[in-house]
């Protein structure tokens, strides 16, 4: 009778690291070999036939087996004092770290070749160096923060709705996109094949433009739309109208948007007051991240706009009512799952670093 295959163990967080290992394309080989002799191990697998799979020794997984079993993650681990000596003086290598925010005279930000000439190592070291500390200067991300005074009041306010949204009502969040251009390349576009990507000119002939007004059924992920060749309180006034007459009579509405001064105007307040089921919340100024209909836009400008090629601007909005008929046929609402605590202490914390920021340069100036 054979011998029955010893099982191990491992909390949930602990198998999450392991793929993660497993998966990441920076880590070194015998840290991929490592977890992945570990996740066959958890999931049953024999140490033969996991030395088979992996194409390596029955010692080998038997060895890195014992070792999770008695000491975990920390077990995978290189033992103290193996392996080849650092070759990299410690002295360069912190170089490469500490200075890395402080580029050059003339220049925004360190390449891993002058990095590399400052520090007197090879550019391959300095990318091994900054892929290793988590740090990549060629990345540069957009934000703002809202200064907007009553910031906090109308982030629940907005948040409130989509963790829990009012019974017999709607919440619909609106926006336009204005400026969708139709832009018609050159020359056709070369198709995707092996080897190579789908090709697109970088030169084209403008045909116009169209404003796309949507509003997202926060629940059930449908549109109501209608595209317009301006965007000023005149269009907006005929999409509230377009959205009171697709919605049903008996449902409040509570429409989100942002503080663009036509969602104000004195027309449109006019308008709403007299229909009170219509219930307006403004997100913070600059805080457009909160309407959930942005989370559209991008998909839209991602599946149709950007990509295409049109020769007017019927053909551009005929490409957008296609995607908008599709989309409403098999409707996928985005919901919202961040914590409202965790997201204001981020907040929280990125006001502290700005100010630190200022004050740092302001020390600098003087």
């Amino acid at each position: 009778m054979a011998r029955p295959i010893k099982q191990i163990q491992a909390e949930a967080e602990v198998v999450a690291e392991l793929r993660r290992r497993a998966r990441a394309r920076t880590s070194l080989v015998r840290e991929r070999e490592r977890a992945e002799i570990i996740l066959l191990r958890l999931d049953g697998v024999g140490v033969a036939e996991t030395a088979v799979r992996l194409k390596t020794t029955a010692k080998r997984v038997s060895t890195w087996s014992k070792r999770f079993e008695m000491h975990g993650l920390a077990g995978l681990e290189e033992a103290a004092g193996r392996g080849r000596k650092p070759s990299i003086p410690a002295r360069k290598v912190a170089r490469v770290v500490t200075e890395v925010t402080q580029p050059p005279k003339g220049r925004k930000r360190w390449s891993v070749r002058s990095m590399g000439r400052h520090a007197g190592v090879s550019h391959s070291t300095v990318q091994r160096i900054w892929s290793k500390n988590d740090l990549k200067p060629h990345v540069t991300r957009t934000f703002k923060l809202s200064t907007d005074t009553d910031f906090e009041r109308k982030f629940w306010d907005v948040i409130g709705l989509y963790l829990d949204p009012p019974t017999n009502a709607l919440v619909l969040c609106c926006d336009e996109k204005s400026q969708c251009q139709a832009l018609e390349r050159s020359q056709p576009s070369l198709p995707l094949g092996p080897g190579h990507p789908r090709t697109i000119t970088h030169d084209y002939k403008r045909h116009g433009t169209t404003t796309l007004f949507a509003a997202l059924d926060y629940l059930q992920g449908k549109l109501i739309t209608r595209t317009e060749q301006r965007h000023t309180h005149v269009e907006w006034l005929r999409f509230l109208k377009q959205i009171d007459r697709e919605t049903p009579k008996s449902f409040e509405l509570h429409l989100i948007a942002d503080n663009y001064a036509t969602h104000k105007h004195p027309k449109v307040k006019a308008w709403l007051a007299k229909r009170p089921r219509f219930n307006m919340h403004f997100t913070p100024t600059s805080s457009s991240w909160l309407n959930l209909v942005e989370r559209f836009f991008a998909d839209l400008t991602e599946d149709v706009i950007r990509s295409g090629s049109f020769a007017s601007v019927k053909e551009l909005v005929d490409d957008i009512n296609a995607y908008l008929a599709e989309r409403n046929a098999n409707p996928q609402p985005y919901k919202w799952t961040a914590k409202g605590e965790a997201i204001l202490e981020k907040i929280s914390r990125a006001r502290k670093a700005l100010e630190k920021a200022e004050a740092d340069e302001l020390l600098v100036a003087n």
